[in-house]
């Protein structure tokens, strides 16, 4: 573990990035123990138990609209300086909602926060790869999946205590940017192609014309895996209190008992990832769906809760691997010129995983009768995709840069 921290490189950077990388998450998870507070405020408002909610999601949409522009401009115009912007825009439309009293303008702001988001989220993801190399990347992918759930947890407890001062005080949280903005300003810096010019360079001298040609095939390939993926993470993270209570616990404080140590195995599940960096990409996909896909599985087969807990810390293994290795194999196919783009047809499918995941599941259900004959369904579908991907001939990687200031 010594050596592990001895040989990261770009330490600030570094910290900069994985911090900004959890904006977008930050902007789902905080929100959540202010939900009751809201709706009781615009309690007036006849339509305040759908629109609550639908601003609580609004960004998600928005993110997977806005996502593929937002990698084109990178492409086109730079990261840094779009990313700095993004950062001081997610800022002031996050903390504007303090200072509002009406919900449509609530649902606005949300709705702008999620351009801001998709632009962080797909320059995050962008400068990864062009910061480090192979190893280099899974390093820091590792480091984010295990300090996701620390982030989580920490949100959460700032959210409810905020929530509970003021209605709106949930809002104010969200200055968090504020600090992380100024650190971009003072660490990050634009990357550079292979022949030491940068995109902003580039752009200034006009050349319009690309060194390689647009990798269609592999975009393309990226959404699809990248989709399926995403709707199987959610499957668990949206639907599963209703699994639950399919095998008798139906208390949301005995849930969330239950469910605390299976959840704490998301962390093993980012040290596998690691752990297989020098695995060929395919055996990495195929474990994750595998495990993803195994876990869901036999939560639809539970009898009781003992067995949904141990088939439950499965699917969270699963689910800690996940991110990490879509991320990871997306950044590998994709070449300097258009990772940009192509990060952003990432973010776009799968922020429309999670978009579609809760509506697939309650087909699912509509179409076997039980939600946990729809668990059974997801995981058959990981399972599935798992075999397949292991058949599969090893993606090649795009060849990386070295990053230079």
């Amino acid at each position: 573990m010594i050596d592990f921290f001895r040989r990261l490189a770009l330490i600030p950077q570094g910290i900069t990035i994985v911090v900004a990388g959890f904006l977008p998450i930050f902007a789902i998870v905080s929100m959540f123990p202010a939900i009751p507070a809201i709706i009781d405020h615009f309690a007036g408002d006849p339509d305040a138990r759908w629109k609550v909610p639908m601003m609580v999601s609004a960004p998600g949409l928005t993110i997977a609209l806005i996502a593929p522009f937002a990698g084109f401009f990178i492409d086109r115009f730079g990261r840094r300086p779009l990313l700095i912007g993004a950062t001081l825009l997610y800022g002031i439309v996050g903390t504007a909602p303090f200072f509002l009293d009406s919900l449509n303008a609530l649902i606005a702001c949300r709705l702008l926060l999620g351009v801001a988001e998709a632009a962080i989220l797909t320059i995050v993801n962008t400068l990864i790869a062009d910061y480090w190399d192979d190893r280099g990347r899974k390093d820091w992918l590792f480091l984010q999946g295990i300090c996701g759930p620390f982030f989580a947890s920490g949100v959460i407890l700032m959210a409810g205590a905020a929530s509970s001062v003021r209605w709106n005080g949930i809002f104010l949280v969200y200055a968090v940017a504020f600090p992380i903005f100024f650190a971009m300003i003072a660490w990050l810096f634009e990357p550079r192609r292979a022949d030491g010019a940068t995109i902003t360079e580039i752009a200034q001298k006009n050349e319009r014309t690309p060194r390689t040609s647009f990798p269609t095939a592999s975009v393309a390939l990226i959404g699809g895996v990248t989709l399926i993926a995403s709707a199987l993470y959610y499957v668990f993270i949206i639907s599963g209190s209703l699994a639950w209570r399919e095998v008798g616990i139906m208390d949301p404080a005995r849930i969330g008992q239950l469910t605390a140590i299976p959840s704490l195995f998301v962390m093993l599940g980012a040290l596998i990832f690691r752990l297989m960096g020098n695995r060929p990409q395919t055996v990495q996909l195929a474990t994750f769906f595998g495990l993803l896909g195994v876990g869901l599985a036999g939560i639809g087969l539970a009898p009781d809760w003992r067995w949904l807990v141990a088939a439950l810390i499965v699917q969270q293994t699963g689910a800690g691997m996940a991110v990490p290795t879509i991320i990871s194999w997306a950044q590998s196919k994709l070449p300097f010129e258009h990772r940009g783009r192509g990060m952003g047809v990432w973010t776009a499918c799968f922020f429309f995983g999670q978009f579609s995941s809760p509506w697939l599941v309650h087909q699912a259900e509509n179409i076997v009768g039980t939600m946990q004959g729809a668990f059974l369904a997801a995981g058959l579908v990981g399972i599935i995709a798992a075999i397949v991907i292991g058949f599969a001939r090893s993606p090649r990687a795009a060849p990386s840069i070295a990053p230079a200031e």
